[in-house]
């Protein structure tokens, strides 16, 4: 029986012959992440194993970005902690505030994750780099511990669900809108601990950046990664950014999948999650009237320059509603900057927009645009539970960063055809 793409990537780093859904593995690591929430407690872990060393100081990466800038006196220590370990262990891939970003975007624009690799990451949407052809995948601070100290995990090989593409998006409908609609297809357990793997004419057809937001959010249906094939548009990103060597793995022709699902992209309409899970999806249409007090864009999920781009290109020559607040966050250093040489944050500032530097802060009910009781929120952000960002009586809409931009202008969730 053959292998699919993640159970290759697996084998290889392995060093095995073959895996089986199931087996128990061994895998040698490229990559060990982790960030200010995550961290110290992987710190302490690791420091009483007693080694005295990491496996490598150039394959550990530090990333403060949920409560940083800090925001009080607790998350200002946690930060500490880890930069102090940063220094001591002389970690190669520390970013500092300033050079920071969010993790999940600011990992692969460094080019610290190629196809091939094994990530493991102490913040659940370390999936995103499946989009590079990379198994990734979120654990605990733990784990996270011991990957510092020896550079292996172990593994339990997931079967897989194939997710077959067909078809082009219309409109302005883009990745976000894909996987909230395979989301509310499956729900919030319907991959658990299997690898969702992308494939057909329809994935290949996606952007880069949809395929992050995509593989992005793969955990929101329980999965332990998502994952794309390797084609011209990935190895453009990766040489683009990446001096490290490649390897592409493609899934065997009778590889075995636990399901397979089929969306024609061609009859996607603009998704919305509505309150208070990913999977709770509807169709713009079906939403009816929907007032927000806020918007937010931005986050790991889309907060990538082809998000600001459509922002921009909404926003422009308009202003956001007088009830409304519109949060944007550049995702890395280097997205703001793109941003401001092209425009966008001039256009986003001139229509109402708080442009913030990068940070989760607002995603997780951090710091900046926190709710209050009975606010509601439309937030290109990957969770909508209860509390997720602020009050407990509060709600999160999640949708694309077009859907987004047009509610903040119309002071509803609204289809970006309502505003331009």
């Amino acid at each position: 029986m053959g292998m699919t793409m993640t159970q290759k990537i697996l084998a290889h780093s392995a060093g095995k012959d073959c895996v089986k859904a199931g087996e128990l593995i061994t895998a040698k690591l490229d990559l060990v992440l982790g960030n200010d929430i995550t961290s110290p407690l992987a710190i302490q872990e690791f420091e009483k194993i007693g080694l005295g060393k990491v496996f490598d100081k150039d394959k550990i990466a530090l990333v403060p970005d949920h409560f940083c800038p800090n925001k009080d006196i607790k998350s200002a220590e946690q930060a500490n902690v880890v930069r102090q370990f940063a220094r001591k262990y002389d970690i190669t891939n520390y970013f500092e505030v300033g050079q920071m970003g969010i993790e999940h975007a600011l990992i692969p624009e460094k080019g610290l994750v190629t196809a091939g690799d094994v990530v493991i990451g102490a913040d659940s949407h370390t999936c995103t780099y499946g989009a590079l052809g990379a198994f990734s995948t979120g654990i605990g601070s733990t784990d996270m511990a011991a990957g510092m100290a020896t550079g292996e995990l172990w593994f339990k090989v997931p079967d897989a669900i194939k997710v077959v593409l067909k078809g082009k998006k219309k409109n302005m409908v883009s990745g976000k809108d894909v996987i909230l609609h395979l989301i509310g297809k499956i729900g919030v357990e319907g991959a658990r601990y299997m690898s969702l793997e992308f494939t057909g004419e329809g994935a290949l057809d996606l952007s880069i950046d949809e395929r992050f937001t995509i593989a992005n959010m793969a955990i929101e249906a329980g999965a332990k990664n998502g994952i794309f094939p390797v084609d011209d548009v990935t190895l453009e990103y990766i040489n683009a950014h990446s001096k490290k060597p490649y390897k592409v793995f493609e899934a065997d022709e009778d590889a075995s999948y636990a399901k397979v699902v089929e969306i024609d992209l061609s009859t996607l309409d603009y998704t919305v999650a509505c309150p208070h899970l990913p999977s709770n999806t509807k169709e713009i249409a079906n939403l009816g009237d929907i007032k927000v007090d806020q918007v937010v864009i931005g986050s790991c999920t889309n907060g990538r320059i082809e998000d600001l781009r459509v922002a921009a290109k909404i926003l422009k020559g308009k202003k956001v509603h007088k009830n409304v607040r519109c949060i944007v966050f550049p995702a890395t250093q280097k997205i703001y900057l793109d941003a401001i040489s092209e425009g966008l944050i001039q256009t986003l500032v001139e229509a109402g927009v708080a442009v913030s530097t990068p940070t989760c802060g607002p995603c997780l009910g951090g710091h900046m645009g926190i709710l209050a009781k009975g606010e509601k929120c439309v937030a290109t952000t990957n969770r909508n539970f209860i509390g997720r960002m602020g009050h407990i009586e509060s709600e999160v809409y999640l949708a694309s960063p077009a859907v987004a931009a047009a509610s903040a202008v119309t002071g509803k969730i609204s289809a970006p055809e309502e505003v331009l």
